[in-house]
């Protein structure tokens, strides 16, 4: 099973990407301390001190999951969520607050907050409960041991020898598979087309870089046909696979 440093079975988005959260505490030394234990399962995570930069850093990063302290200097975290539900409106969120009323509770889940933790609480239970709420809103996936490539939105499962890209099927000839299994097992390394010839082909480079040419062609316009570009040519050197960065 892969297993993010933390050791728990890592969650990640449907697509393999990171899952993305969002801390918004005007209390940096708990901001920061919130975001290494979130960091150390593998997500990207981003911090806001108050309410206007967590709707614009929302804006940026399309969080699935939002953790936000009910006290901000600048508003409360009732109307930010709000706010965040016009930017994602599936955003799973988690408030955090050093109240305890049951109206505080009523209030938060009736703004449409997922779920509530009272400070002081235990980073443990902050991650259980954020890797709970992603699980049921079917925003993560648990990473499961096994023969499958993922760079970015594309998924390659060896055994099955299937690829998709954003969950659409793509259908590929046993040569174009084998090419980009290889470049999938070398994201943003440039390879050369000697390289490429030598393990796709198994010939020694010599008046056969058509064949490259021939089959990245045929791989782009399946792969990247009507979607950003992820197969790029470095002019002189060679071929990088990259997954697109948003």
């Amino acid at each position: 099973m892969n297993t993010p440093r933390s050791g728990r079975p890592a969650l990640a988005r449907p697509d393999g990407t990171p899952l993305r959260v969002l801390v918004v505490d005007d209390d940096p030394d708990l901001a920061e301390v919130l975001s290494g234990a979130l960091r150390y399962e593998g997500w990207q995570v981003r911090t806001a001190g108050d309410g206007a930069t967590a709707v614009a850093e929302a804006r940026d990063l399309m969080p699935d999951a939002v953790v936000l302290d009910v006290m901000l200097p600048d508003t409360d975290g009732f109307a930010v969520l709000r706010s965040l539900h016009t930017v994602k409106s599936d955003v799973c969120v988690l408030f955090l607050t050093a109240r305890d009323a049951v109206e505080d509770r009523i209030a938060g889940i009736t703004a449409g907050g997922d779920d509530y933790v009272t400070k002081p609480f235990s980073l443990e239970e902050v991650v259980a409960r954020l890797r709970g709420l992603l699980r049921r809103a079917g925003m993560a996936r648990q990473l499961e041991e096994g023969p499958r490539l993922t760079v970015g939105d594309l998924v390659m499962d060896e055994d099955a020898r299937e690829v998709t890209r954003a969950g659409e099927l793509i259908d590929l000839s046993p040569t174009e598979f084998e090419l980009l299994r290889f470049l999938m097992r070398n994201p943003r390394r440039v390879l050369s087309k000697a390289q490429i010839l030598d393990r796709v082909w198994s010939y020694d480079f010599g008046g056969q870089a058509h064949v490259v040419e021939l089959y990245i062609s045929y791989l782009r316009k399946k792969v990247d046909a009507g979607r950003e570009p992820m197969i790029h040519t470095v002019r002189g050197a060679g071929y990088v696979l990259k997954p697109v960065v948003r």
